[in-house]
């Protein structure tokens, strides 16, 4: 296939929500390229996003990945604000859209979905990451992208962690990545009675596993939130 040729089924891929499988991770044990903290993702553009490697964990292990996308106007940084309580837990991708929100609410698939392939791309070709703790996960309008990109994508997506989603908009499914869902009863922003509560009864219906958590409070993560999704990615894999 020609350069041209190749770049045009990626564009048509990412056209349809497809992110690309990178080659399997290097294993357990392999050091690791940075120590713990932050690190710009160093993707290009004025937007970028940020790498959390945790601090503590054992260095001989696999790692979960968490990708974790943030809501309209926000950016990585307060996006990691939000999962602080589970930060040493994971190893956390936050990449940042290239408009006010993702692109599917900007158009339509494509140019986001190019810049999280390439993330992923270089994360999983340096980190020892757990293929069975692989989730996408996010806040407001990132979780209703995270639940999207992991129904489009289960063959990479382990899990989808989606708090507070408005919606879901697959252009196609592929797998069945297990499923996270929570809500504030007093949202403001994404009624729960308009958003999750028609959502999961849909994807329950549609064959895939769902934990659904509501809480007391509005268009928030609380901590006891991010800490239940968290036990729920871990478990799963002792399950495995």
């Amino acid at each position: 296939m020609a350069p041209s040729d190749a770049e045009d089924a990626a564009e048509d891929g990412h056209a349809a929500g497809r992110i690309a499988i990178p080659a399997a991770p290097p294993p357990p044990g392999t050091p690791w390229p940075l120590p713990p903290g932050l690190h710009p993702l160093g993707l290009g553009g004025g937007r970028d996003g940020l790498l959390r490697v945790p601090a503590g964990l054992p260095p001989d292990r696999a790692l979960p990945l968490i990708v974790m996308l943030h809501g309209a106007t926000g950016d990585a940084a307060r996006t990691l604000r939000r999962l602080a309580p589970i930060a040493d837990s994971a190893l956390i991708l936050l990449p940042e859209s290239l408009g006010r929100s993702w692109d599917v609410l900007e158009g339509g698939y494509g140019p986001d979905i190019a810049r999280i392939e390439a993330a992923l791309a270089r994360i999983l070709a340096a980190w020892p990451v757990d293929p069975h703790r692989l989730a996408v996960a996010g806040f407001s309008d990132g979780a209703s992208y995270a639940l999207s990109l992991a129904l489009m994508n289960g063959g990479l997506f382990t899990h989808a962690l989606a708090f507070s989603p408005g919606f879901v908009a697959p252009m196609r499914l592929e797998g069945r990545p297990r499923l996270f869902l929570s809500h504030g009863t007093e949202d403001a922003v994404l009624s729960i009675e308009h958003c999750s509560r028609r959502l999961v009864p849909k994807l329950q219906r549609a064959g895939y596993p769902v934990i659904y958590r509501e809480f007391a409070g509005g268009h928030t993560l609380p901590p006891e939130i991010a800490v239940t999704a968290l036990a729920f990615l871990m478990a799963a894999r002792e399950a495995d």
